[in-house]
C-alpha cells in the first residue's frame, strides 16, 4: 500500500487521544497507521509549546511545499511556468507537457515533479488538479445477440476492412461516432478521428435522426474528403444512410461489430477526451459550434506519446502536405 501523508483531520484525532491518556500504540492502531508514522509525527512537528494538530499541520505543509519547491529549483527557469500554462490553458497532461519539452530539446521537468506540484498546490486551496482529466474505471462490455444494433441496409463489416486500415499506415482511415446529451431528441455531437493521425473532426448534429447525422458528417468532411478512404461506424440506426456517406465523400463505409467499441478505440478515447469538457448530462442544444471547436482544437493540439510528442494536427498537416493539400487547421 503506498505511503499518504497525514491529515489535518487525523493531527485533531491524535490530539484528543493523547488527551485521553492513550498510548501511541494504541493511537496508530485506531489510525490504520504505523507506530513509527505517529512517533516521527510527534517528534518533527514540534513547536515551542509541545505539539499541537494545527501548528503541526502547517509545519507539515510547509515541508511538503519546500521540498516541492526544491525539486522545481533544480529544472531550468520557466519550465514549471510552461507546464502551468499548458495544464490550465490546454489541459495537457503531465506526461504530455513532460514528453513535448523533451522531444523539442527544451530544458525539461519530470512529470513526477508536476504532479507532486499538483498536490501541493491542491494542499493550499489551489485549483490545478481540477485541470486533469478524471478517469473512471470503465465496464466490461460483453457482445449481445439480442440486439437490434446491427440491423443497417447493406452494411459492410468490419472482417472486410482491409488489412492496411488495421496497420495505421496511411492517412485517410477514419472512424466515426456520436456523444449523446441529457435527453433524447436533443442536439449530439458528432466525432470523427483520423486513425494514423489521431486528428478529430467534430461538428454539433440537431438532433440523431439519421438524415440529421448524415447531413452533419457530410457537412464536416466535405472540404477534407480528398484525405477520406475509409470511414468505421458503430451500428448505430443515425447511420443507416451510409451509402450517401460513401457516395459524397467518395470513401468505403464500415461497421464495427455490434457492442465491439474497441474495434473503435480511438474514437471511444477521443469521446472521453471530449467529456472532459463536455460532461454527461450536458446539454447540447445549448452548446455552441464555436463552444465545440475550441474544445476539438485543444485536444488536436495536445502533443501525443504515439506520435512522439507530436500533435495531432501538426501530423495530420504534414502528411496533407505530401499529398500536396495544404489545410488550415
Amino acid at each position: 500500500m503506498a505511503y499518504t501523508h497525514l491529515t489535518e483531520s487525523e493531527r485533531y484525532h491524535i490530539d484528543e487521544m493523547l488527551r485521553e491518556g492513550f498510548l501511541q500504540s494504541e493511537i496508530a492502531a485506531n489510525l490504520g497507521r504505523s507506530a513509527s508514522t505517529l512517533s516521527r509525527e510527534l517528534r518533527r512537528n514540534i513547536g515551542k509549546r509541545g505539539w499541537r494538530p494545527k501548528q503541526a499541520h502547517e509545519l507539515a505543509t510547509e515541508r511538503l511545499h519546500q521540498r516541492g519547491l526544491s525539486n522545481v529549483s533544480k529544472v531550468a527557469e520557466g519550465a514549471w511556468e510552461y507546464a502551468k500554462n499548458k495544464l490550465t490553458a490546454e489541459q495537457w497532461s503531465p506526461e504530455q507537457i513532460t514528453g513535448r519539452l523533451q522531444s523539442e530539446g527544451k530544458p525539461s521537468i519530470s512529470h513526477e515533479t508536476i504532479y507532486q506540484r499538483i498536490l501541493l498546490d491542491k494542499l493550499s486551496g489551489g485549483s490545478l488538479f481540477a485541470n486533469l482529466r478524471c478517469k473512471k474505471q470503465r465496464k466490461k462490455r460483453y457482445g449481445k445477440v439480442s440486439s437490434g444494433r446491427g440491423c443497417i441496409p447493406n452494411r459492410r463489416d468490419i472482417d472486410e476492412r482491409p488489412d492496411v486500415v488495421d496497420n495505421r499506415n496511411r492517412l485517410g482511415d477514419w472512424e466515426g461516432d456520436t456523444v449523446i446529451g441529457c435527453h433524447k431528441g436533443g442536439a449530439v455531437i458528432v466525432t470523427m478521428v483520423e486513425r494514423k493521425t489521431r486528428y478529430a473532426v467534430v461538428a454539433k448534429s440537431k438532433d440523431k435522426t439519421t438524415c440529421s447525422v448524415t447531413s452533419c458528417i457530410n457537412r464536416s468532411m466535405a472540404q477534407l474528403a480528398e484525405l477520406v478512404k475509409t470511414i468505421t461506424l458503430d451500428n448505430g440506426k443515425e447511420f443507416a444512410n451510409h451509402e450517401s456517406l460513401s457516395s459524397n465523400l467518395g470513401c468505403d463505409v464500415y461497421f464495427a461489430k455490434p457492442y465491439h467499441s474497441w474495434e473503435r478505440g480511438l474514437n471511444e478515447n477521443t469521446n472521453g477526451l471530449l467529456r472532459q469538457y463536455f460532461p454527461k448530462k450536458t446539454k447540447f442544444d445549448d452548446i455552441s459550434a464555436e463552444e465545440i471547436q475550441i474544445a476539438v482544437n485543444k485536444i488536436n493540439n495536445r502533443p501525443r506519446k504515439c506520435l512522439n510528442y507530436k500533435t495531432p494536427a501538426e501530423e495530420f498537416s504534414r502528411l496533407a502536405a505530401k499529398k500536396g493539400i495544404a489545410l488550415r487547421i
